[in-house]
């Protein structure tokens, strides 16, 4: 069976297992990288004959390793890329399309977690002013997701009729873990975002000219174009949830709170805000 035949099985197994929509695309994402790179080799491409040499080879090439600009990828990227070739070869040989799994030899990396990239308070001002004069959807968008803490791809899925400022709530269609969620809008927001609304009552919150809806791609660039507007480095648009996450524990101290908000199953992903910062120790210590 060919790889990108024995994937086309694979991704049935996670729509069956439930997995969300953003763990399908990665899973697909990483197992075609080795199928290209199979290819580019001469390998035929069969799974049965893939052995944990040609994954270790694999793993340790350039296809792997790199991004498409040729900077190394960080470590925890490159564990993603393992876990993932560690699932998809353990359910095709439990599933018995391999006589062995290929990938059992595989190991993640030790790295630590990185502390998640935030704004400072002054990085935080500068964005918000680098967007005062900005077209009006993109100010939305971008002060929206820093004041209710919501990812991009969670606020470019918005529809007009999933805001209710009366009660001052949003529903959230598609999230990480494809549950719907209600996320809640500050009440500075509510008169700029009704405003921004006008008299339009369906479609794309955050549209098109035409009428469609935003791709992420473009916000994305949209969103470099005021960080470097306001000077600021190594930020991207999910910088402004970590901005919104670590203002909330600033301001709280509850962590739980800060779970809520984030709408995270687990705690254990929230606890990276909770990390003393140094110039908290000195004081202390003081």
């Amino acid at each position: 069976m060919h790889t990108l035949d024995a994937l086309a099985r694979y991704l049935v197994q996670l729509q069956a297992d439930g997995r969300s929509a953003h763990t399908i695309r990665q899973y697909q994402r990483h197992v075609r990288l080795l199928a290209g790179w199979l290819d580019e080799r001469g390998h035929r491409g069969f799974v049965g004959d893939l052995d944990h040499e040609d994954l270790a080879l694999f793993l340790a090439s350039p296809t792997a390793t790199a991004c498409p600009d040729g900077r190394p990828k960080k470590a925890t990227s490159a564990n993603t890329l393992r876990s993932s070739l560690r699932t998809f070869f353990g359910y095709l040989h439990a599933a018995g399309y391999t006589p062995t799994n290929p990938a059992r030899l595989i190991r993640r990396a030790r790295c630590g977690t990185p502390p998640p990239r935030a704004l400072s308070v002054d990085e935080e001002q500068r964005f918000l002013a680098a967007i005062r004069n900005a077209p009006p959807r993109d100010r939305m968008l971008f002060t929206l997701m820093v004041r209710s803490g919501i990812r991009l791809g969670s606020a470019l899925a918005l529809n007009v009729e999933d805001v209710d400022l009366d009660r001052r709530e949003m529903l959230l269609r598609e999230t990480k873990n494809d549950r719907p969620d209600v996320v809640f809008v500050p009440e500075a927001l509510v008169r700029p975002l009704r405003e921004y609304l006008g008299d339009r009552e369906r479609g794309p919150l955050f549209p098109t000219r035409t009428g469609g809806r935003v791709s992420a791609r473009h916000a994305q660039r949209r969103f470099r174009v005021y960080v470097e507007a306001a000077g600021i480095r190594g930020a991207s648009p999910h910088a402004l949830r970590h901005t919104f996450a670590t203002r909330l524990y600033e301001r709280t101290g509850d962590i739980a709170l800060v779970q809520r908000a984030l709408g995270h199953r687990s705690i254990v992903s929230t606890l990276v805000y909770a990390r003393a910062d140094q110039r908290a120790v000195q004081e202390v210590i003081a």
